[in-house]
């Protein structure tokens, strides 16, 4: 049987991905509402309940209004906004945080899609808070840097109207209070909110995450070899992952930190640099904030509540 699929918010920059991954499948229909008509509560109301599953691509609230418009129990929801990120009620989407993850989202009724910051920290420390290396109340920073289609239609507006006057480099969230920070928090395990500074470049998509680690005061040192193996295994025993760890190596600079390089897909890639002399370590993940952060991510995870193959449309 075909799927009905509804993308509430289409015309934003994630609807647009998502409408273009799923071009061209022959087992899912995808239904629109008409441009004149996506502020009629009525028509989306509509729409939601006709679909088996609704990708929802809205602000947190016109999200939550969503949801409270479908009424028929049996639609599906993948929610891409924060809204439901750390709800109990709604399974988290990133397929690759746990061994059995996957098969939650397989038989969740609703999905938060992951934010595109939290999972570059949560595939890197998770790892190691299961595997004992660092405790959980362990103080860590976050440093991150995003293409300006992180901010949404108005940052995108602004950069591309700033031409060549445009910031390179423009630190923001300086309150300490992002939206991300509670579900950073929950899923890496943390026991307390990471410090965490996100910053905006002048490209428009694609990202990398750092996490720097000051060992010398744990009571048990971890050395670098063994950050990297905790990591390293954490995902090889994950079927259909899209993340992959690179091998563990001493190296001043590699140009597989571009935080471009991954655009377009939606892969993971995670390294592990280390100074065992100084007890000093650097966790970090390269990925597209509009794939494996937004869109992509989504796609995953409607393979895996339709029962196909995660990477279908994702090539």
């Amino acid at each position: 049987m075909v799927a009905r699929i509804f993308i509430d918010g289409e015309a934003g920059t994630t609807g647009l991905q998502i409408r273009e991954r799923l071009a061209g499948r022959r087992d899912l229909e995808v239904i629109s509402i008409d441009a004149d008509k996506r502020k009629d509560i009525n028509e989306r109301a509509r729409l939601l309940n006709a679909a088996d599953i609704a990708i929802l691509c809205l602000p947190d609230d016109a999200a939550k209004e969503s949801v409270a418009l479908i009424d028929n129990g049996t639609t599906r929801v993948i929610d891409a906004s924060s809204a439901f990120r750390v709800h109990p009620d709604w399974a988290y989407g990133f397929a690759e945080m746990d061994k059995g993850q996957s098969a939650v989202i397989a038989k969740a009724r609703f999905v938060s899609n992951p934010g595109c910051y939290p999972q570059g920290p949560i595939a890197t420390l998770r790892p190691l808070i299961q595997a004992g290396l660092l405790p959980a109340a362990y103080p860590v920073s976050v440093n991150a840097i995003s293409g300006y289609t992180g901010g949404g239609k108005a940052m995108i507006a602004e950069y591309e109207a700033a031409g060549a006057s445009a910031s390179h480099f423009m630190p923001y969230g300086l309150t300490f209070e992002h939206k991300h920070v509670p579900e950073m928090t929950a899923y890496t395990k943390l026991a307390q909110a990471p410090l965490f500074v996100p910053s905006v470049g002048d490209y428009a998509q694609g990202m990398v995450t750092f996490v720097p680690l000051q060992l010398g005061h744990l009571g048990v040192v971890p050395r670098g070899e063994e950050l990297h193996a905790a990591i390293a295994d954490h995902f090889a025993a994950i079927p259909d992952s899209f993340v992959s760890v690179a091998p563990y190596a001493a190296l001043a600079k590699t140009p597989e930190l571009d935080p471009q390089i991954y655009n377009n897909t939606n892969t993971m890639r995670l390294h592990v640099f280390a100074n065992d002399a100084r007890a000093q370590a650097v966790l970090v993940a390269v990925y597209d904030n509009l794939g494996k952060g937004a869109s992509g991510a989504a796609v995953q995870n409607l393979n895996l509540m339709l029962g196909v193959s995660p990477r279908e449309g994702l090539a």
